[in-house]
C-alpha cells in the first residue's frame, strides 16, 4: 500500500494539481496497483487521471481500464473490498449493472445477422403468449423498439406487480394483459429496464436456449470471457469488489432473478471488457464482421423524437443503437458509444470511439453520484486526449 509520504512526493510533481491533491490527501489517498505489461505514456495519462481523481473523490476504489490503439492499460486505486484490502485489479469481479443492456444489443445483432430474428419483427412472433387477451397493442412493438428504449413501457413494473411473489416471464405477460403502452412504439424514447428484460426472454425463446447460453455461444464463450457471467463461483465471489450505499456503508450482494438477467445482471471484470472492448474495436475484423456493423449503427436519432427521458445519468444521448447510446462529436472529442450501469454500490461505464480505436472502462465501488459524473466526465476526456479531432 503507498504511503503518504510516497504520494505526497508524487503529487509534487503534478505542480499544476498540487493544490487540489494536498487539500484531499488527507482525507483520501489511493494505493494503485500497476500492470506486468504497459505502454509507459498510456499508464502515465491513466495513472495520473486515476490518482487525481481519488485526491478530489471520497470513494473507497476506482478501476480504469483503457485500450488505446492496440495497447492496454489497467490501473486500480484505492481498497477492493474494505479496509486494508488490496485495490482493484483486472482480475476484479464487480457489478456492471446496465452494461449488460449493451450485451443484449449485441446478442440481438448475432441472432439478426444469422436471420434467428429480424430487426423489425414483432416481440410477439417469438413470444406469442404475449398478445393473448393483452391490453396493451403489443403486435406493435419490435426487437428493434425494445433494445432502443422505444417500445413504449416503463422503466420498472409497478409496485404492486412486483409485490405479489417472484417474478417471472408470466409477470411480465400478465403486464400487457393488465396495462396499455405508455405511448405509440417508436415515437418516443423512455428508458426501460422492462423492455430489456422482455427482449432478453424474447430472445430466449427466438433461439430456443437460456439467455446466459446464448451469450456464452455468441458473445463471452468466443472471446473467453470466463468471468463474465450471472452467477459467481466460490473462487469468483473472493474476487468481487464490495459496493458501498451513499453513506459508505457496505451492500450485500445479491444475484437477481433469471427474469431480470437482461436489464443488468452481469458481473465482469475489467480484463474480459478489455478483450470485449477489443472486439468492438476491430472496425474491419472479418469474423463476426455483420454482427458488429449492425451493434454500431443508429436506429433512433433524438431528432424528431416527442420526448426523450431517463438519460441524463451519463454523456448526452443524441441517438440509440442497439443499447448503446450514441454521442456524437463535440469539440475536441470524436463520436462515442456509450453505456452506463449502477448496481448494488458499484457504478460504471464503458465507452468507445469505433473510428479512433480508444476504448475506456471505469467504475467506482460507492453510490456517489456526484463522483460517477466526474467518473463519466473522466472517461469521456481521456477518449478526446488519445483520439482527439
Amino acid at each position: 500500500m503507498m504511503t503518504n509520504m510516497v504520494y505526497f512526493k508524487r503529487i509534487r510533481r503534478m505542480s499544476r494539481y498540487i493544490f487540489i491533491a494536498l487539500a484531499a490527501i488527507t482525507l483520501f489517498a489511493f494505493p494503485t496497483v500497476r500492470p506486468v505489461h504497459a505502454d509507459p505514456l498510456l499508464d502515465e495519462i491513466v495513472e495520473f487521471s486515476g490518482e487525481m481523481f481519488g485526491a478530489e473523490h471520497n470513494v473507497p476504489a476506482l478501476i480504469i481500464a483503457v485500450v488505446c490503439k492496440g495497447e492496454t492499460s489497467v490501473r486500480g486505486f484505492g481498497e477492493r473490498a474494505g479496509k486494508d484490502s488490496r485495490p482493484p485489479d483486472g482480475s476484479t469481479i464487480l457489478r456492471i449493472g446496465s452494461i449488460t443492456k449493451a450485451f443484449d444489443g449485441e446478442l440481438l445483432a448475432h441472432l439478426a445477422a444469422r436471420n434467428i430474428v429480424r430487426l423489425t419483427d414483432p416481440v410477439t412472433k417469438a413470444w406469442p403468449e404475449l398478445a393473448v387477451h393483452a391490453k396493451a397493442n403489443v403486435a406493435q412493438v419490435r426487437f428493434i423498439d425494445l433494445v432502443t428504449h422505444s417500445a413504449g413501457l416503463p422503466r420498472e413494473l409497478p409496485p404492486e406487480v412486483q409485490s405479489k411473489g417472484p417474478l417471472t416471464a408470466e409477470t411480465y405477460a400478465g403486464w400487457f394483459k393488465n396495462h396499455k403502452l405508455l405511448f405509440e412504439p417508436g415515437r418516443l424514447v423512455h428508458y426501460s429496464n422492462v423492455g430489456f428484460d422482455v427482449l432478453a426472454i424474447s430472445l430466449s425463446k427466438a433461439a430456443k436456449k437460456s439467455f446466459p447460453d446464448l451469450l456464452q455461444q455468441y458473445i463471452t464463450g468466443p472471446l473467453d470471457m470466463k468471468d463474465t457471467v450471472f452467477v459467481l463461483s466460490p473462487e469468483q465471489k473472493q474476487r468481487l469488489m464490495q459496493g458501498h450505499d451513499p453513506a459508505g456503508a457496505p451492500i450485500p450482494d445479491t444475484t437477481p432473478a433469471p427474469v431480470n438477467y437482461g436489464a443488468g445482471a452481469l458481473y465482469s471484470t475489467p480484463n474480459d471488457l478489455v478483450k470485449w472492448m477489443r472486439w468492438h474495436l476491430d472496425r474491419f475484423g472479418r469474423k463476426d464482421a455483420e454482427a458488429r456493423l449492425l451493434n454500431h449503427a443508429l436506429f433512433v436519432p433524438r431528432d424528431g423524437l416527442a420526448t426523450v427521458s431517463g438519460f441524463g445519468e451519463s454523456g448526452h444521448m443524441d441517438a440509440m443503437g442497439l443499447g448503446w447510446v450514441a454521442m456524437m462529436p463535440e469539440g475536441s472529442r470524436p463520436f462515442i458509444l456509450q453505456k452506463s450501469g449502477a448496481l448494488q454500490g458499484t457504478v460504471s461505464y464503458i465507452a468507445f470511439a469505433p473510428a479512433r480505436d480508444v476504448a475506456v472502462f471505469i467504475a467506482i465501488n460507492k453510490f456517489d453520484f456526484g463522483a460517477a459524473g466526474a467518473m463519466i466526465k473522466l472517461a469521456n476526456n481521456l477518449i478526446a486526449t488519445f483520439a482527439p479531432r
